[in-house]
Parts: C-alpha cells; sequence; structure tokens
C-alpha cells in the first residue's frame, strides 16, 4: 500500500471516529499540511465517501451521518492485534460479551482479512501456547454494562436491581463513579446517595439498570480501582486480622496486596532490636513497624505468606493465627533436622 493511499485510509478513520475534526487536527494526525488534507478529501468523494465541510471558527471535515465504511481494511500488525486481543482478553476474563460473541467476531474478522495475511495468522494462532489456563471469567450483562458506563461518562445517579453472594435479591441508587475489571470480574464502584457510603457491585450480578433524572458531583479521592481493591482488603469476612511487620511498604506489599491487606505507619519507632548491619538513615526511615489489617474467610493461607515475606512480625489478633505461624513453624523446623 503505497504512502499517500494509507494517508488517505487514515483520514477516513479519523473522520469515522465521530464529531467535526479541524484541518490542523487532521494535518498534525497525518504528518502532512493543510492543502495535503483538502486534496485527500477530495480523494474521499471522489469515491463516493461522504465527507462534508464544517464552516465557521470550529470548522473543519466529518462525515454524514450515518456512513459506515464497508470493507474492513488492517494492516497485518493490525489484524494480529484484533485476534490476539479477542483471544487473550478471553482467557483472561477480560471480555464483556459472552465467549460465542467474542469467537464469531474473531470469525468475522478471519473471513475479511486477504488469503495470504489470513494463512499467516492461522500460523500465530495454530502454534500459540499459554502456560495458564483460562482465568475464570462473570460476563455482564451487555444491556447493563453500556447503561452504567453511561451514566458514569455523564455523572448520571442510576437504578440497579441486584443480587447479592447469598441469592438475595434487592435494589439500590447508585452514583456510580466507575467500572473496574479485577481478576476476570467487571465491577461498578461509587456512592449510596442514601446511606452516604461507598458501594462496589459485581456487574454479573446486576440483573437491570437505568439512569436516573439529575446529576452528581464526583468527589475527590481515590480512583475507581483503587476504590475497589481497598473495599476487598476492608469487607466483611470471618477474621479480622491485625499484625505487625517491620519493613518497607514495597516488601509488605510484595506478598499483601492493596486488595488483601491496609498497611499503616502507625508503628514508627524502627527500635534497636531491628538494626541489622550498617543501614543509611533513608533505609532506617523506610524500614519501620506497620500496622497490617487483613479481613479473611480464612487464615490457613496467612502462615505461609508471613513466612514468605521474610520480614519480623508480631500477631496482635486473632489467636488462632498465631498458633497456625507457630504450628508452621514446628514443621518447617523438623523438615530441616532431617538428615
Amino acid at each position: 500500500m503505497s504512502r499517500p493511499t494509507g494517508r488517505v485510509l487514515a483520514l477516513l478513520e479519523l473522520l469515522q471516529s465521530g464529531g467535526t475534526r479541524t484541518v490542523t487536527e487532521l494535518a498534525d494526525r497525518l504528518g502532512v499540511d493543510g492543502r495535503t488534507v483538502r486534496r485527500y478529501v477530495n480523494h474521499l468523494v471522489d469515491i463516493d465517501v461522504p465527507v462534508e465541510a464544517v464552516r465557521g471558527r470550529y470548522g473543519g471535515y466529518r462525515l454524514a451521518p450515518g456512513y459506515r465504511m464497508p470493507p474492513l481494511m488492517l494492516t497485518d500488525e493490525e489484524a494480529l492485534a484484533v485476534l490476539l486481543g479477542l483471544i487473550a482478553g478471553r482467557r483472561a476474563g477480560l471480555t464483556a460479551t459472552e465467549d460465542t460473541a467474542s469467537e464469531t467476531a474473531a470469525a468475522k474478522v478471519r473471513r475479511v482479512l486477504p488469503t495470504r495475511l489470513a494463512h499467516r495468522l492461522d500460523a500465530v494462532l495454530a502454534s500459540l501456547a499459554f502456560t495458564e489456563g483460562p482465568g475464570a471469567s462473570a460476563t455482564p450483562g451487555t444491556g447493563v454494562l453500556l447503561t452504567v458506563a453511561d451514566a458514569v461518562r455523564h455523572q448520571r445517579p442510576l437504578a440497579i436491581r441486584y443480587t447479592d453472594r447469598e441469592g438475595r435479591s434487592g435494589g439500590r441508587t447508585l452514583h456510580p463513579y466507575g467500572i473496574v475489571t479485577h481478576a476476570g470480574r467487571w465491577y461498578v464502584t461509587g456512592t449510596d446517595p442514601e446511606r452516604d457510603e461507598d458501594r462496589t457491585f459485581r456487574l454479573d450480578r446486576v440483573m437491570d439498570a437505568r439512569a436516573l433524572p439529575g446529576s452528581f458531583e464526583k468527589p475527590a479521592g481515590p480512583d475507581p480501582a483503587e476504590r475497589v481493591v481497598t473495599g476487598f482488603a476492608t469487607a466483611g469476612y470471618r477474621h479480622r486480622v491485625t499484625l505487625r511487620v517491620h519493613g518497607t511498604v514495597e516488601q509488605i506489599r510484595s506478598r499483601l496486596p492493596a486488595s488483601v491487606a491496609t498497611v499503616t505507619d502507625e508503628y514508627a519507632d524502627p527500635g534497636p532490636d531491628t538494626a541489622i548491619g550498617t543501614r543509611t538513615e533513608a533505609e532506617a526511615s523506610a524500614e519501620r513497624w506497620r500496622r497490617v489489617e487483613l479481613r479473611v474467610e480464612s487464615l490457613d493461607w496467612l502462615p505461609p505468606v508471613l513466612a514468605s515475606l521474610d520480614r519480623p512480625f508480631t500477631v496482635e489478633r486473632p489467636d488462632a493465627l498465631r498458633d497456625l505461624v507457630a504450628a508452621l513453624a514446628d514443621r518447617l523446623a523438623s523438615y530441616a533436622r532431617r538428615p
């Protein structure tokens, strides 16, 4: 494909993204001058693409409403990116549609590609292997996802009907701040204005969503992703765990991420018993006793994690965790003493 032809197609792609594009903007995106942009527009008009000129201070060019480019024209790199994105997204649980939709979309892309390129991509897909199995996915309804996304974008309240993890149905009003994907699941996070509290809902459990009149102001503070992972760490699980760990935030987060635990600097005095070798002042300041809090459903997985952390720690509560850690230490010591 020659460079001028490629730029004409790139111009068409820019116009298809919607809205009016100024000549200056198009020239910058295409790497040409304004006169060349006008010539490319004339090329599109010559092949019956309905490009409209918009006059005025904010004028430029736009496509006539309702026009869609019929053929799918992708470079080798673009076609490979589309197909691999569909496959990887489906395996990681990041697609917001059923698996069949991803498969049919990939098949449609495959059918309209030139034979030479299609065979080359088939070779890539046939030789591709994954070290991990498909991730667990919980697909939200397409209508629900689109409605929630529109409410987030325009800051409109939502009325939702959902099913909780106990199978009980309920309704809520939500001021949605954002949509977050985490561990193969989709979430909407925001504030319940009736209770004035932060709430996060799994989108696959939302049965219906509709926008309400009015709007809301999004408050300053953590972004939606941070709200979701922080909510996981403070959720009302069976056990409340409090630890004191001596180390840097990075060392603690390497085994206890933000979605699992909260870390604070409540214990700022490192103490004489923790001085190791000759540390710099910055190292001594970074390594300090920190309060770590978790809400967990089961305690069994924590002792191995604390052992792998390899930092001094104290279990403040619960006593059951202290017993589990001691039992693990005894087992490890017995293994080490074996000939």
